[in-house]
């Protein structure tokens, strides 16, 4: 068989395992509590400075 030969066999593995679809997962939905917090005092520039001492450093 030359480099590229088509394998009838092995596109119908490829096909078997890409159309298998995996139900074997957790389905339910998780709840998360709590709160998320930010501070967004500093300006565009001070935090692209920052950045850049930081990429330097």
């Amino acid at each position: 068989m030359s480099m590229g030969a088509y394998d009838e066999d092995e596109h119908e593995r490829r096909e078997k395992q890409a159309a298998a679809v995996d139900t074997d997962f957790d389905d339910e939905r998780t709840i998360y509590h709590g709160s998320v917090e930010y501070d967004s005092g500093e300006s565009t520039e001070a935090l692209l400075d920052q950045f850049e001492e930081m990429k330097s450093g």
